[in-house]
């Protein structure tokens, strides 16, 4: 074999990873919670899964453990479809039904709680791989006791609002949405089902109107994680380094079949290096897929033409 068409050989095998890789970034998952009103997921990891501060996020912690607070952004379900309460048993509406999120579950009345009121809202939803969909908010009905375990009938038949594709400000969607008249203490259930995925996220954000109700002493406001804890707890959060961290319901079908091809270390569990930025996290949709192979073509044709080039020039210095 000549040098030549040793040289296409390697450029046409080293091309091949592109475009999986391209192709993997495209079906990329998304990630995010709710953050204003923070859920309790959100409001946990602020505090810090080492050391929370809370009597509930430390009694969530212990039945829990560490990691589902490191992977705060990942109460999922990969195959939901909009089927969320055939999938999410009463009970279990704060971890989305998932064993590795049950301390989310605990019926306490002093889970850290935002003061709302009723009228216009300002919401915020931390969306740390952005993707196309709507939110769904639903408030618990007047005499809700959060000393019981919440169930689907203990919220409004209806959302008090759904937004589609709401803006992205500084890696959150920002929406105002009316909060209908409430006192003391509630629960305000996220549902963002992806449009471009099955895949939906689920939070708990524990509000009070007017007075607290719901213990012997007020329970605090919960903290934010800001942009530098997300950043710091990126290295021990499994959905950063394998895709999805958790159980069952935590992988798509896609991304099942690419784990169980054989999980190479080295990648995310997507097949893209684990120090790469999913196209996802740029606000990419089902559409990024095509985009992300087109730039893999135009490399190989880069590479066609720049062999070609050289042949040419070999053959006129052979003349």
């Amino acid at each position: 074999m000549t040098a030549r068409r040793k040289a296409a050989g390697i450029a046409a095998i080293g091309l091949a990873p592109l475009a999986l890789t391209a192709l993997a970034a495209g079906s990329a998952a998304a990630h995010g919670s709710m953050t204003g009103p923070a859920s309790r997921t959100a409001a946990c990891f602020a505090e810090g899964p080492e050391t929370p501060k809370s009597a509930a996020c430390k009694a969530a912690i212990a039945e829990s453990g560490t990691q589902p607070f490191y992977d705060w952004h990942e109460v999922n379900i990969g195959d939901a479809a909009g089927k969320h309460k055939q999938l999410i048993p009463d009970g279990k509406l704060c971890s989305a039904g998932r064993d590795k999120y049950k301390g989310l579950d605990l019926p306490r009345a002093d889970w850290p709680a935002t003061s709302v009121s009723a009228g216009s809202q300002n919401f915020n939803y931390k969306a740390t791989a952005p993707h196309k969909g709507s939110i769904e908010l639903y408030v618990t009905k007047d005499g809700y006791d959060p000393t019981k375990p919440l169930k689907w009938s203990d919220l409004e038949s209806e959302p008090f609002a759904t937004v589609t594709n709401p803006p992205l400000q500084n890696g959150a969607y920002v929406f105002d949405a009316t909060v209908p008249s409430k006192s003391g203490r509630h629960i305000i259930y996220s549902i963002w089902q992806r449009s471009d995925s099955p895949e939906a996220f689920y939070a708990c954000s524990d509000v009070v109107f007017g007075k607290d109700n719901g213990g012997s002493a007020p329970a605090p406001q919960p903290e934010t994680p800001t942009d530098e804890q997300i950043e710091a707890g990126a290295d021990k959060s499994t959905v950063d380094h394998n895709g999805h961290g958790g159980d069952d319901h935590a992988a798509e079908p896609v991304e099942a079949a690419a784990e169980n091809a054989g999980n190479d270390p080295k990648t995310n569990g997507s097949g893209a290096p684990a120090g790469d930025d999913n196209l996802a996290e740029t606000g990419g949709d089902s559409s990024t897929t095509p985009i992300a192979l087109g730039g893999a073509a135009v490399l190989a044709l880069g590479s066609a033409l720049l062999f070609a080039t050289t042949r040419r020039k070999a053959a006129r210095n052979r003349g």
